[in-house]
């Protein structure tokens, strides 16, 4: 379970990635032809329409979180294979332009910290640094060709029709078992998704700070 100072630090990242990735997905559904994310009152930015309930709570005890899914109906879409993985990429591209656009304003404003980084920092600069932080682990961990996560509605965008049957079969035990993980790495300190995510995310992290090797 982490500290409550921790949590504070985390908490603005977390809620405006959140929305945003999943406001992002219904706004390209939207555009795309499928209103029922917007019937459903998931066309917004308010934090209460996207936020999962066990899913903020786990941001408590495992230090990540999720929000609840935008419901898409393929069957409104012109282009149903196509128009998916445009919808799918508006989420971890989103939570990608919201890491870069706070990474500016840290280089425009906090440019003697970054120069100076360590020991005790302005607290508003901690919090932009986590939420770029925040933001480009969304963007890395969507991507993980997993159900129900982004990537896999990507990877389903290009794989042979002829394996639809058996990937959708993954698609049945896809979230249980990315929650089993998630689980078990909280419990045993072992982060399997850290070991390939953290040598991805770092180097996107620097980038949206302008180059700064902070990590």
């Amino acid at each position: 379970m982490m500290d409550i100072q921790t949590v504070a630090f985390l908490a603005p990242g977390f809620i405006a990635g959140l929305t945003l990735h999943e406001f992002s997905h219904a706004l390209v559904a939207h555009r795309l032809g499928d209103n029922t994310a917007a019937q459903l009152g998931r066309l917004t930015l308010n934090p209460l329409k996207h936020l999962d309930f066990f899913g903020s709570l786990m941001l408590v005890f495992a230090g990540f979180g999720w929000a609840k899914p935008v419901p898409v109906n393929s069957m409104n879409l012109k282009n149903p294979r196509s128009d998916m993985l445009w919808i799918s990429l508006a989420g971890p591209f989103s939570n990608l332009l919201l890491a870069i656009t706070v990474g500016s304003i840290v280089q425009f404003f906090y440019a003697k910290e970054l120069v100076q980084f360590g020991g005790e920092q302005p607290i508003f600069f901690i919090l932009l640094l986590q939420t770029v932080w925040i933001n480009v682990i969304l963007a890395v961990f969507n991507m993980i060709p997993l159900p129900p996560l982004d990537g896999s509605s990507i990877i389903e965008a290009f794989i042979p029709r002829k394996w639809y049957v058996q990937y959708h079969l993954l698609s049945r035990i896809g979230p249980g078992l990315l929650l089993g993980i998630i689980l078990i790495s909280s419990l045993t300190g072992f982060s399997v998704f850290g070991r390939v995510l953290l040598p991805i995310a770092r180097p996107v992290f620097n980038f949206c700070l302008g180059g700064w090797q902070l990590l």
